[in-house]
């Protein structure tokens, strides 16, 4: 939700060596224009399929999406499932989290909203620069801390709830080769006080158990040492997933 292209940077390039991989903005976020379009999971499926086809980028695909990010390509596997040949959901949300996890957390995300509609009200005048608040990495501040990402980011934010309902009735993914990874229930989450921590992880990893029985041919795999984002913490992990999709998907052809 909100990120750029910039946060799959360490797994590209090793990805790159076995077979072809794009990664983009979404509208509005980073590098791309803003287009006052719909910011819900089922507008961005379909415009990644506008996208692929006018870059012609030939089908079939291997999907990999992270955190909200697996709402929309579940999205997308379930309008061009002719399309999709496997999918990787890193660390995916799940379409009933909001009533599965502590609903002392909804209080969490009331407090996101408001931080991040701070910044999209300040960045303009280069306030959250000026505090700290934008990354210390240059790319990634450039990419990011900006006033077009922030406000679709915000966007995005104030619409999970819809792309949460619309992943819900996608349906399964068949017999697509599908791996799951999830964080590490182990490592400590900074930015949970500890008492919710132990009963957000369980309900966490019940959770990315369902996303894998998705599919006849789903796996899911915990990656050890690694918060939310896995293809920062353990890119290793998540080249070696997407290898794992190819490799089935080839076998298959």
């Amino acid at each position: 939700m909100g990120d750029t292209y910039v946060s799959w940077r360490k797994v590209q390039p090793q990805i790159a060596q076995f077979t072809r991989v794009c990664s983009y903005d979404r509208a509005g976020l980073g590098f791309s224009y803003y287009t006052h379009h719909p910011s819900t999971s089922r507008d961005f499926a379909r415009e990644l399929h506008t996208l692929l086809h006018s870059a012609g980028i030939p089908p079939p695909y291997v999907l990999v999406g992270h955190s909200m990010g697996g709402f929309d390509v579940r999205l997308y596997a379930s309008f061009y499932r002719d399309e999709v040949a496997g999918m990787v959901l890193v660390d995916s949300s799940h379409p009933d989290q909001q009533k599965r996890l502590p609903p002392e957390l909804n209080d969490l995300d009331a407090t996101w909203l408001r931080e991040q509609e701070f910044f999209e009200f300040t960045m303009p005048f280069g306030i959250p620069r000026l505090l700290g608040f934008c990354a210390s990495d240059a790319e990634v501040r450039a990419a990011a801390c900006n006033f077009h990402s922030i406000r679709e980011g915000v966007a995005e934010l104030k619409s999970v709830s819809e792309s949460a309902s619309q992943a819900g009735q996608s349906g399964t993914l068949g017999n697509i080769p599908l791996i799951v990874l999830s964080s590490d229930p182990d490592k400590p989450q900074p930015d949970l006080p500890e008492d919710l921590a132990k009963p957000a992880s369980d309900a966490w990893q019940h959770m990315q158990n369902e996303l894998a029985q998705l599919s006849t041919r789903g796996t899911h795999i915990i990656a050890k040492n690694s918060g939310h984002y896995i293809q920062l913490d353990r890119p290793d992990i998540v080249v070696d997933a997407v290898r794992q999709v190819i490799n089935q998907v080839r076998e298959l052809q």
